[in-house]
């Protein structure tokens, strides 16, 4: 852990505020115990239509609609069909670039942008492609364009984009936000220079796994220069898994419940099929995890053992609600903004963190968000005889 006082890195948000988001099962993995396929908790459009539902009247911020190919949900059809139900809480969907045709792919955030009137973030992946493994230069690229030829759309009267892979010259009447000043923000998360090089020219959050203290600072900090040689600065966030009881005893005893029926076959399998099983990223959580004590813990209530199951975020935070609250105002001071949380099941860990540390966190949009939506409803489309 850093020793003594910690100093807050440059960031757009000096404020001391958080976004407290949950997260959506949309790509499967919802269960009672760690690598048991949970057929009570399958990735179906009810079960996650009660996450989120559950998520906005527990008070949550943002709720993250994640992106995987092999398993799950769409999940720009699943936000689009339940965004009705909601008016309170933000969407944070996950987008690989790539996938869809750039304007098309514009078009679709953006009526999804209307019909949540603003309440709308991406999460930009930039990964491979299902099937395919691809030349990082040429991810890294395609990435930059996508979110240049996006937010030209939701800026500009014409898209006009002359690129090394895309090149358009189109009206972006059909794609306009209903989020003024820009757009929908943009999350992005990458360990790689390349992407991270990305996140610095074009993002507003750089969203992180969890390290050891030492390295995510060190991170940040990296990423704070890097912003600051494009002339912006960025805001950071942390993916992370939680625990929480009202003593730490409460909160390991369930952790070994969540790991007591783990096969490590059935594990191997599970973190196989996923897209970023082994991105660089996912490398350093698996660093991570060798350094643990016996029971999969370092620096106190950082448990590891999730990495064990599934790829991508591997760790979380096991311990009381004053040992998770004290951790969380560790994270602020460095710098962290925005927490994106989970557990299993996810249900019922939302309510057990809504209920012991979610009134002692400053848990608000963060104020980069001020200003983007319009104060008056935006200018009714045309009609089709006024087309003519």
């Amino acid at each position: 852990m850093i020793e003594g006082k910690i100093e807050t890195v440059v960031i757009r948000t000096p404020e001391r505020v958080a976004e407290i988001s949950w997260f959506n099962d949309i790509i499967g993995g919802d269960t009672a115990y760690l690598g048991v396929l949970d057929n009570d908790r399958r990735s179906s459009y009810e079960h996650c239509r009660e996450i989120t539902l559950e998520a906005e009247k527990l008070g949550f911020s943002n709720i993250l609609y994640p992106s995987a190919y092999t398993v799950g949900q769409d999940g720009l059809a699943f936000a689009a069909s339940v965004a009705p139900e909601t008016n309170k809480i933000t969407f944070l969907l996950a987008i690989r670039t790539g996938e869809v045709h750039p304007p098309m792919l514009a078009r679709a955030i953006a009526s999804l942008d209307h019909m949540l009137k603003g309440r709308l973030i991406l999460n930009i992946i930039n990964s491979d492609l299902p099937g395919t493994r691809e030349d990082p230069n040429l991810r890294y690229q395609r990435c930059s364009e996508v979110i240049q030829i996006l937010q030209q759309g939701w800026t500009q009267d014409r898209i006009s984009h002359k690129g090394e892979i895309y090149q358009f010259d189109l009206p972006s009447d059909p794609v306009k936000s209903y989020q003024q000043n820009g757009g929908p923000l943009l999350y992005f998360g990458g360990t790689s220079p390349g992407s991270r090089a990305v996140c610095a020219k074009h993002c507003d959050v750089f969203l992180t796994w969890p390290e050891s203290e030492e390295s995510m600072y060190a991170t940040l900090k990296e990423m704070s220069e890097r912003a600051a040689a494009e002339g912006r600065t960025i805001d950071f966030g942390l993916r992370i898994h939680v625990i929480v009881r009202e003593t730490q005893e409460e909160a390991r005893a369930y952790a070994k419940k969540l790991i007591s029926k783990f096969d490590e076959e059935r594990g191997l399998e599970i973190r196989s099929r996923g897209e970023d099983s082994r991105s660089l990223g996912v490398l350093k959580q698996d660093e991570l995890r060798e350094t643990s004590d016996e029971d999969g813990y370092v620096e106190d209530i950082l448990w590891t053992d999730i990495g064990k199951v599934f790829s991508g975020c591997g760790s979380g935070l096991v311990g009381s609600a004053d040992q998770i609250v004290e951790k969380l105002n560790r994270y602020m001071d460095m710098g962290f903004r925005s927490f994106i949380f989970s557990g299993f099941p996810l249900i019922e860990e939302a309510n057990y963190f809504a209920k012991l540390v979610l009134p002692r966190l400053p848990n608000a949009s963060l104020p980069h968000l001020q200003g983007r939506i319009p104060q008056e409803t935006p200018t009714t489309p045309l009609t089709n005889a006024e087309l003519v």
